[in-house]
């Protein structure tokens, strides 16, 4: 869903592949009529999924931040890093340093809302942290523009286009 007149968007995820020999994490800004604003990547190197997804939403809001973004709505298909930077929960008694960084940056002078979103509306951001880890280099990569092979999940994402979810029962 497009945020209010305003506002601006921020879809962030990590990816990680295989036995935790490679991450990498993207994620991408939009205006309130869907248009892209900027988007970003870093292939990360060796961690787990979790730290992947902590890495794309602190980059994300890194971005936000330095665009001087006042209103950000922030949408992670990481149920878990919601729940943690929203309620404050912490990770077997300690608090990552990622989300200590991530809640520092919460705390400046703008307005910011964090949802949970389904992986099938994250699918640009998935599509960017995946790419990152395709490239050789650990730069933190700013996309003016998005890549060509990202239009047609923007498209979809433009026109609010309904993806199905896959569930398999158990029977």
């Amino acid at each position: 869903m497009r945020p209010q007149i305003g506002w601006v968007k921020l879809n962030c995820d990590g990816a990680w592949k295989g036995s935790g020999t490679l991450a990498g994490c993207g994620g991408l800004l939009r205006d309130s009529d869907g248009r892209w604003i900027k988007g970003y990547f870093k292939k990360i190197g060796m961690c787990d999924a979790f730290h992947a997804e902590m890495w794309g939403m602190y980059l994300g809001l890194d971005l936000a931040w330095r665009e001087n973004t006042t209103h950000l709505i922030v949408e992670s298909d990481s149920k878990v890093l919601v729940d943690m930077i929203t309620k404050n929960s912490n990770f077997g008694g300690t608090t990552p340093t990622l989300v200590k960084r991530i809640r520092q940056l919460l705390s400046l002078s703008w307005t910011v809302k964090i949802t949970h979103t389904w992986r099938e509306g994250n699918r640009s951001a998935d599509w960017l942290a995946n790419f990152s880890i395709s490239i050789d280099s650990l730069d933190f990569h700013i996309l003016e523009n998005p890549p060509s092979e990202l239009q047609s999940l923007l498209f979809d994402d433009f026109f609010e286009a309904c993806m199905p979810r896959n569930v398999h029962l158990i029977s």
